[in-house]
């Protein structure tokens, strides 16, 4: 556990305390989970369905992510588990998430994937399609509340290769954050991973997702 807990530290001691680090646990077993949070860690996030749905029960209390593609056919298995959905990227998606957290009388906090670096791998919007993705959400889904944008930059050796997407994305996030309505409460800029992290909050990061440096390399 020291080496998970030592990692732990190492981040913290590079963030500031307002930036939320949400564990990444893909492949990662519940044992090592529960040890990170016991080390700390408060928040874990997860990239697929499946992976939540194995785990979910044999993890100490903590907050889960969605982090990754969301199928809207899997919205159903998660929708009362998670407490932030981080990867809606259509209407068609957030459709779904609405309809699913009023049947369980509950509000879905989401976040809005946004693809700046327009890759084709990527899942994601393009930047100037946010505002009204955003806008028809608040409009026609009342079970959805808009909790900031999130973005994966592409992997660079130099992490100061990717600042110029980071920068894009907190400009996006300061114009949406501007809109007026009781579901639209910016508090998430999602940005951030082992590689780029700092360069991530030193660009307006929020929000770290981080695996690697807290596990080591995964284990295919």
């Amino acid at each position: 556990m020291s080496n998970i807990r030592d990692n732990i530290a190492r981040i913290n001691e590079n963030k500031p305390d307002d930036v939320l680090l949400v564990a990444v646990t893909k492949t990662r077993s519940a044992e090592e989970i529960n040890k990170a949070i016991d080390c700390g860690i408060t928040d874990i996030g997860e990239n697929k369905v499946q992976e939540i749905l194995e785990k979910y029960d044999y993890v100490k209390p903590v907050r889960w992510h969605m982090i990754g593609h969301l199928q809207t056919n899997k919205v159903k298995y998660i929708i009362d588990k998670v407490s932030l959905i981080h990867s809606v990227d259509s209407l068609k998606l957030a459709k779904e998430i609405n309809r699913r957290a009023g049947n369980k009388g509950i509000t879905m906090d989401v976040l809005i994937q946004v693809n700046v670096a327009q890759e084709d791998s990527k899942y994601g919007i393009d930047a100037e399609e946010a505002v009204p993705l955003i806008e028809e959400i608040l409009k026609n889904y009342e079970n959805i509340r808009v909790r900031g944008l999130m973005t994966i930059a592409p992997f660079e050796e130099n992490p100061e290769d990717v600042r110029k997407y980071f920068k894009q994305l907190k400009a996006l996030y300061d114009s949406c954050a501007t809109i007026k309505h009781e579901r639209l409460d910016f508090k998430y800029l999602s940005m951030g991973m082992t590689n780029d992290y700092e360069v991530a909050i030193e660009e307006g990061s929020n929000l770290i997702r981080i695996g690697t440096a807290i596990f080591g390399e995964r284990k295919y």
